[in-house]
């Protein structure tokens, strides 16, 4: 199959002739990296994006282009307050929104930590599922009623999802060693099974839902990591793509980065994308649970499509922020 875009496609070129007047897109995430890069796309063609941020401060300091690319093209963007890792802003932020009754189009969950030193959330949650997964669970749930019919629900994930499927009977590690891949690797996995959960539930009323990988870019995801850490999985990296008579690994910029978030949003066929993970803007293809971990080579673990585990992850995670959606 050929696929129109690809792993260098840029916000830009995906969204090239598009027209997104009268589009009301939410993003989390704005204040730096990938989300501020979608964000601009989405208002520079025409769309009303409410960006939503922990620290307003810091994302008032890097919205000045995307309000100057709003304000050339006919587009909007506005800012809201939203801490994942506490479920008391989740559900003021999204009871917020329900209270002006504003509908959206698209919701795009894009913030996120990883690799973190093991710790809590406000609500006492381990970090990286607390705010990747349910912090993102709660929100998009309670904003649930203001998406149009034929909307879409985009969750950011990563190829770090084959780092680890979900642990039911231990969300929390509190019985299991803490490795801060390991962690994050669960969330990632919930971030794209809460995708086919949500898509499943809502696709005959005409909403989609998909999760995105964006893949490997320089942001400040990868603050809490050790540099040198990095420089020994690109080593693995190329040794493998050797190995296989590839090309060596290359970084994304972050145009790039936010293309597939962008496409799957907007651009890509529900139909195409609706319970699916999505990867240098096209879906991904089921990889063996056995494959590699890098990070690089394409593919999604059986895992985190399944669909029962997905409805279990969903009946937890309702347990675990006690609201049922």
């Amino acid at each position: 199959m050929a696929y129109l875009f690809g792993a260098t496609s840029t916000t830009d070129e995906v969204l090239a002739g598009a027209n997104l007047r009268g589009k009301r897109i939410f993003v989390t995430g704005v204040s730096a990296g990938l989300g501020v890069e979608t964000a601009r796309s989405l208002v520079a063609h025409g769309a009303d994006v409410v960006g939503a941020a922990r620290d307003l401060s810091k994302a008032e300091g890097v919205a000045a282009q995307v309000r100057k690319d709003a304000a050339a093209n006919g587009g909007s963007f506005q800012l809201v307050t939203l801490d994942l890792a506490d479920l008391k802003s989740v559900r003021a932020c999204a009871d917020s929104l329900v209270a002006k009754g504003e509908p959206f189009d698209v919701v795009i969950g894009n913030a996120g930590v990883m690799a973190t030193p093991f710790g809590h959330t406000v609500d006492g949650f381990e970090t990286q599922f607390g705010t990747n997964h349910l912090g993102h669970f709660v929100l998009v749930n309670r904003m649930a009623r203001l998406i149009r019919k034929g909307g879409r629900v985009i969750i950011l994930s990563s190829a770090g999802h084959r780092y680890s499927d979900v642990n039911l009977d231990d969300p929390n590690l509190e019985r299991s060693p803490y490795d801060p891949f390991v962690a994050y690797g669960r969330s990632k996995t919930a971030n794209i099974l809460f995708a086919v959960e949500f898509d499943r539930r809502h696709k005959t009323d005409g909403t989609r839902a998909a999760a995105v990988h964006p893949g490997v870019i320089h942001t400040e995801l990868a603050r809490h990591v050790d540099p040198s850490r990095i420089d020994n999985l690109i080593k693995q990296i190329n040794d493998q793509l050797r190995a296989e008579g590839k090309g060596p690994f290359q970084w994304k910029t972050i145009p790039q980065g936010a293309a597939t978030s962008v496409w799957a949003g907007v651009v890509a066929p529900p139909e195409e994308i609706g319970g699916q993970y999505c990867e240098n803007c096209h879906v991904g293809k089921v990889v063996a649970d056995s494959a590699n971990i890098s990070g690089v080579s394409e593919g999604v673990r059986s895992y985190a499509l399944d669909p029962r585990n997905a409805e279990a992850l969903w009946k937890k995670s309702e347990e675990m922020v006690g609201e049922s959606f």
